[in-house]
């Protein structure tokens, strides 16, 4: 499946070189400079991972962080920092460090600051990652978060009737023949498959398939639905055609 991240940050500049190492790894990136921009998309689609970084333009990282995790626990997130280890010297309004830091209660003003890096932890990220970090670590520690939150089991299998997908292998069976598909049929099929008696349309295929930054025509859809079909055989009966929306995996189809 298509990985969809949203990065956000007031620095977008900064964060290019990261963006499209991401983007030639295979996940769909898509950016935006607000926090009202990243609530409203949230509102109408589905992502697998945010990115933030330490400010936006409209709102502090901090309470961003913070409010987005009010309305969502679920969703994996992961601060890019330009300053990780060092001290917030004003926290901003609604952050109240005793609730981080219990123990420093009544210590000296040393022992009641906090890093940037502790504070995105303590406010439910993740992970922090920083700007002078190497790539390569900073996009194995990426891959980690992807791996413990996203990503299926290993030998996880999807069973419908008598079509099998096995999520670890990448492989499809039908009524215990394996047979070949391309990857995007492969997640053509899970989407049916997680989604059954469910009316798909063509834009929301794109999405979970080709990714939000997809450009091309929404019937490339019905081309890779034709190619899967034929491949499919008789389970391919399963597969309905929604006239002017999309398609509809029906389960109890004969």
């Amino acid at each position: 499946m298509k990985i969809n991240i949203i990065f956000a940050s007031k620095n977008l500049s900064r964060a290019s070189l990261l963006i499209e190492l991401l983007s030639r790894q295979g996940y769909s990136v898509i950016t935006a400079k607000k926090a009202r921009e990243v609530l409203g998309m949230l509102t109408q689609r589905s992502f697998d991972l945010l990115m933030t970084g330490q400010n936006l333009e409209d709102q502090d990282g901090l309470i961003f962080l913070k409010d987005i995790r009010s309305k969502n626990k679920n969703l994996p997130v992961i601060a890019v920092l330009e300053s990780p280890d060092t001290y917030i010297e004003h926290l901003p309004a609604g952050i109240n460090i005793e609730t981080m830091l219990p123990h420093s209660r009544g210590a000296g003003a040393k022992a009641r600051k906090i890093t940037y890096k502790l504070a995105f932890f303590h406010l439910g990220a993740d992970e922090c990652l920083s700007y002078n970090q190497d790539l390569q670590e900073t996009m194995a520690r990426i891959k980690a978060v992807i791996r413990r939150t996203i990503t299926a089991q290993p030998d996880e299998i999807l069973k419908m009737r008598e079509i099998e997908l096995n999520m670890s292998s990448y492989t499809v069976k039908i009524a215990g023949r394996e047979i070949s598909v391309t990857a995007k049929e492969f997640d053509l099929l899970y989407v049916f498959l997680s989604s059954p008696n469910r009316v798909l349309s063509r834009p929301y295929l794109i999405e979970r398939v080709w990714g939000y930054n997809y450009f091309g025509s929404p019937r490339t859809v019905d081309v890779h639905v034709r190619r899967l079909r034929a491949k499919l055989g008789k389970a391919a009966r399963y597969i309905h055609t929604v006239p002017c929306v999309g398609y509809k995996l029906v389960p109890n189809t004969k």
